[in-house]
Parts: structure tokens; sequence; C-alpha cells
């Protein structure tokens, strides 16, 4: 008998079994032992220092590494499960005091590999193997890096700082609930709840989705916008002021490896093809039998189709679409079910969102969604096991090269959605889900490429207001601009949107995280195009691509695979192969 697979939460017994207990206090003193024994190197970095003295600094550094990513995890585990949870909340402030504190204590190595010289520097890198990666970024930090002093007080400053303020937005916003009519009666919904309603086929339903969600935002909107404001300050006093970083948006890219030219070249062709967008808006309210679509109705479903799906058809469906593509694929996908590592049902207090956490290589990930059983939950499944994947195919790196960089981390979720969406279309037999399932697909287009693109050139625009004095209200004026840009004439926006940008958390918690979303399905779009043509010979490249890790740097790694992120024209092609999904629903 197969599997039932129903709605529920995690185990993280393969983290800890609980905050306070034996196996937590001994890894808090593990921590303090191998911090204790890597300070014992200080006096042994020397300019001719033999690189067995080096590697043994890395593989112990390696461990304790592996131990903090597993303790931090579960605080932020256990936290987004429960973000009103007071003694979660402590116990999180507590491992970031002490991850500030060890960092502190460990500054050395850094400060001397980068002021190491060349030729001393290249001895080592030579006879690194596997670390080469990870010390040719740190080295890359060389001309933004302070005194061991000043880093010190950066890292001791952020935890009742900049993190405090990224951590009373989420306690904020996370415990909001939003109130909604719906068939006559007033509900109160969580975040995750509500955002049912504004891809539903009632219009009314999702403008007054629309108008809750704001109406609880924009009452704490000088508060949330003030926050924004502080951290924003904050980044560029680091980044620019201390650092030297020439503009905000330099300081992430470095940190994604990612060469300034890249992205601001992937940015130009987002404004540039505005218009591609704009045609599948004014196709969409042609449809919806309107003269010109409300900023409501974004994301509005061509058809009345408000089909639902229970848990266990979403889960089969996401497997069978993975063992379609490849069988190891789809057993790395089941693994997550079978290790308990999936959050999935909706509770007060939970993040809204959905994520997949991964740390130490050893562990299987862990995902979290809230399903509610529509189709967009589906794909969402499918996005963030598509996370997971990425994890476990690169688990065989240390913890330096296994994380990819931002730009490469939507790789496999988003080709897992594009997996999910084949196979979705392959078994439903309703036409007008069908038809909505198509539409949908150029819907998240919009939602991962141009609108993340446009929130990077929001904050952007942004990052120098506030270094020139602007309020939060001069904030808003500016995002309804950059909407109404993005729109064109093909959308009414209200000027309740104006307040949309305090609702995204990525702006708070990653500064210019959101670009990553446009390269990763842009890149995708390319990769699924190859996939197409070149069937299960493309396989092993794909896996061999998502195996790397964070192993080298993400222009190699593509350019390994065939691709010129440098080139406009490359960019060009992933809004050409949206061009083409609008052609194909306009002959509809």
């Amino acid at each position: 008998m197969s599997q039932k697979y129903e709605l529920g939460a995690w185990d993280l017994k393969d983290l800890y079994p609980g905050l306070k207990t034996k196996e937590m206090d001994d890894a808090f003193a593990e921590m303090t032992q191998l911090v204790e024994e890597l300070e014992g190197y200080r006096a042994k970095l020397s300019d001719d220092v033999a690189w067995e003295t080096v590697k043994t600094y890395l593989d112990v550094s390696e461990k304790l590494n592996r131990l903090v990513y597993r303790i931090y995890q579960y605080a932020s585990l256990r936290f987004s499960e429960d973000s009103q949870n007071q003694e979660v909340s402590a116990f999180q402030g507590k491992v970031m005091q002490a991850v500030a504190q060890m960092e502190n204590r460990l500054l050395f190595f850094g400060l001397w590999w980068k002021a190491l010289d060349d030729a001393n520097a290249d001895r080592l890198l030579a006879l690194s193997g596997e670390y080469a990666y990870y010390l040719r970024k740190i080295r890359s930090f060389k001309p933004y890096t302070l005194s061991e002093k000043e880093e010190q007080v950066i890292n001791t400053k952020n935890v009742t700082g900049v993190n405090a303020l990224q951590q009373i937005y989420s306690m904020i916003t996370s415990k909001y609930e939003f109130p909604l009519m719906v068939d006559g009666e007033e509900k109160l919904l969580t975040r995750g709840e509500l955002m049912t309603y504004v891809t539903g086929s009632d219009e009314e339903l999702r403008k007054a989705a629309y108008d809750a969600l704001y109406d609880v935002f924009s009452a704490d909107g000088t508060v949330l916008g003030e926050i924004y404001q502080n951290i924003v300050r904050d980044w560029k006093n680091e980044n620019l002021e201390m650092r030297g970083f020439d503009t905000a948006l330099s300081a992430r890219n470095l940190s994604n490896d990612i060469p300034d030219e890249v992205v601001d070249v992937l940015l130009e062709a987002a404004q540039e093809n505005v218009d591609v967008f704009q045609r599948f808006f004014a196709l969409k309210a042609k449809l919806l039998g309107v003269e010109k679509l409300r900023r409501y109705d974004l994301y509005a479903p061509v058809t009345k189709a408000d089909k639902k799906y229970d848990f266990d058809f979403a889960v089969n469906l996401t497997l069978d679409a993975y063992a379609d593509f490849d069988a190891e694929v789809a057993g790395l996908a089941k693994r997550i079910f079978e290790k308990d590592h999936l959050h999935s049902a909706i509770q007060k207090g939970k993040d809204t969102g959905a994520f997949c956490s991964y740390g130490d290589p050893a562990l299987t990930p862990y995902v979290l969604v809230n399903f509610n059983g529509n189709a967009r939950d589906v794909s969402t499944l499918a996005h963030e096991l598509g996370h997971a994947i990425h994890g476990m195919l690169a688990e065989e790196h240390n913890v330096f090269n296994y994380s990819s960089t931002l730009p490469l981390a939507e790789t496999a979720s988003t080709f897992g959605e594009m997996l999910l969406t084949d196979r979705f279309l392959a078994v439903e037999k309703d036409e007008d889900v069908r038809r909505d399932l198509l539409f949908t697909q150029v819907d998240d287009a919009y939602a991962t490429i141009q609108r993340q693109a446009f929130f990077a050139l929001f904050e952007k625009q942004a990052h120098a207001m506030i270094a020139d004095g602007a309020s939060t209200q001069e904030l808003c004026e500016a995002y309804l601009e950059n909407l109404k840009t993005q729109f064109g004439d093909t959308m009414d926006v209200s000027e309740n949107f104006q307040w949309e940008w305090v609702c995204i958390p990525h702006i708070y918690h990653v500064p210019f995280y959101v670009y990553a979303y446009a390269f990763g399905q842009l890149l995708v779009f390319a990769l699924y195009q190859a996939y197409k043509e070149e069937g299960e010979s493309f396989i092993p490249k794909y896996k061999a691509l998502l195996s790397a890790g964070g192993s080298k740097e993400p222009v190699v790694l593509l350019e390994e695979a065939g691709f010129d992120v440098t080139k406009k024209s490359f960019w060009q092609g992933g809004f050409d192969f949206i061009a083409g999904m609008v052609d194909e629903l306009e002959r509809l």
C-alpha cells in the first residue's frame, strides 16, 4: 500500500531534541572548545607557514562551522514555526550572540589571509584543493576589510543593531491577522491564508484581500518604514562609508561572487523588456472582459477554476514530476518526507512564506510551506523541494563550498516548478484548469523575473533616497512610480499599493537578494530549453551544475555549462522565451 501524505509539522530531532537539553549544552561546550583550539593557531600563521598547518586549521574550522550551522538552524526553524514563542526568541538571541563572539575571536585568520603577500598566497592556493575557492573568496574581500578591532565591533553591534531590527520586523509582521469577509462571515486570517484569495476567481475577494493586507501593514507603516530606513543606513555606514564599496549593490554582488556588470546588464534587460509582460497583462484583461486590469487582478485566473487539491495528491504529483526527469532526483525529494523534514500545516505564529533550510552538508535539508490546497501551493512545494535536491546533490562538499551563491540558488527550485507544470498538464483533464496553468506559468515568470528585478531597482533607488534623508512617504511615492513603470497603460494601480514594499521581507533581511530570483529564472528558461532539445543527455550536465554547490565562481560554472551571462543577449534570450509563451497564449 502506497504511503499517504498528510499535512503536519517537521521533526527536528536530527538537529537537537530541545532547547534546554544535554545535547544542546554539549553542543555549546564543543563550540567553545573548538574556538579555543583554533585560537591556538594565531601565532602559527606567518608569511612562510606550511600548508599542513593551514589545512589543519581549516579542517577544525570546517568542523566548527558544521556545528554552528546546526545550532543556528535549530534556533531559526523553531522561530519560524512559532515566532511568538518568547523562549525560542530568547534562545535565538543567545545563539546570535554566541556566533558573533565566535566570529570575533576567529577574525584573525581571515585578516591574516587577506594581508598575506601574493607570492605566498599563490603558494598556498596551489596546494589547497577543495579549500581553494573558499580561500579565493575570502581574499576577494581584501580591499574592503577593516582592522581586527573594527571588524569585532561590527560583529558585536550587529547582534543588537541590524540583526535585532530584522528580528523585530519579523516579530511584528508574523503576528498580523487580516480580517476578510468570506461568504458573509468575517474571518481573521494569517497572511498565508489571506494570499490564497488574491489568486482566486472572485474579483471582489481579490480586492478585499489586498485591501486587508495593506490596511494592516500601512497601520504600522511608519514603524516598518523606520525599521527599513535604519537597516539601509546601517548598510551604507558599514559597506560604503567604512568598507569603501562603490555602490550599495556592489556589496551584495561581491558576496554573490557576481561581477557588477553582470547584474547591471540583467537589470537593464528587465527595464528594456517591460513590453513583454505588458502584452500579457493586456491579453489577460481582454480574456477577463475588462478594458484594463486593476493591480488587484495581477494574478487573477483567466477561468473560474478554483479547484482544490489535497496534500497527498500534491506530494505524489511532485514526486512523479521529478521521477519523470530522473530517478535519483526523485529519490532525493522523497527523502525530505522519509526524514519528516517538512512543515506543511498552517498555524498561528508560523512564518507565512515558504523556504528550504540547510547548513551542514551531512544533514538532510528542512522545508517549510503553507499548504492551502490550490494549484500555486502545489508549485510552491515543487519549488522548495528543488532547493532541497540542490543541497543534497552538493552534500559531498565541505561546508564552505556547500551552498551555491544567491544567483544560482534558485536554479533547481524553478527548474522543478517547470517539471511540475509539465506533469500537471499531463494529468489534468479539466480544460479550465489546464488553461489556468499555462497562464500561471507566465504569472510566475512575471513574479520571479520582472517583479524581482523591479524590487532590486527600487532598492537601489531607496538606498540613494534614504542617504539623502527621504521620508517613508517619499519612499512610498517612489515605489508607486516603480509599479507604474512596470505596468504602463495596461494596469490601474491604486494608492494603497504604495505600501507593498514594507510587506517584502527580503529587502529587510537580505538587501538586494531579490535579483537572484530573476537571474535564476532566466537561467532556468535556458536550461529547460536545452533539456527539451537534448533529452536524457542533458541530465548529467544539469546534475553536475547542481552538484558543484558553491565550489566555483557562478560565472565559471555557467561558462562550463555553455552560458555567457556577461552578454545582454543571454538575458534577452530569456525574455524572448517568455515572449514566445505570450505568443502561444494569444493563439489559444
